[in-house]
């Protein structure tokens, strides 16, 4: 389960460094989507915790720089990975404990 998340986790950033560094380099219309299809993740969750328009704000007044976005925006998207590969996790130990407890069962009444 870590492995699997920590794997996700850095092609998702891999991805977002390679495509950050493109738009830079070389802006083109589909750069310019992708950039933003990678910040909508991350954007959607500070919003849902109420974060994001006071970030929003720092960034506009200057008090946060762009690399401090970039990298709380990394950090939100990798506590997103690692909590859904957790939740995942406990998931698939309820259904393996649940089958186990039925095959337990059917052995009991042979």
């Amino acid at each position: 389960m870590v492995g699997n998340a920590s794997l996700l986790s850095v092609i998702y950033l891999a991805a977002g460094v390679i495509i950050e560094a493109l738009r830079r380099l070389h802006p083109t219309p589909w750069m310019e989507r992708a950039s933003l299809a990678l910040d909508s993740l991350p954007a959607r969750v500070l919003d849902l915790v109420h974060a994001l328009s006071p970030l929003r704000d720092l960034y506009l007044y200057g008090r946060i720089s762009e690399i401090a976005l970039r990298l709380i925006f990394g950090a939100t998207v990798v506590a997103v990975i690692f909590a859904m590969a957790a939740v995942l996790g406990v998931l698939m130990w309820i259904a393996r404990w649940l089958w186990a407890r039925q095959a337990a069962r059917g052995q009991a009444r042979d």
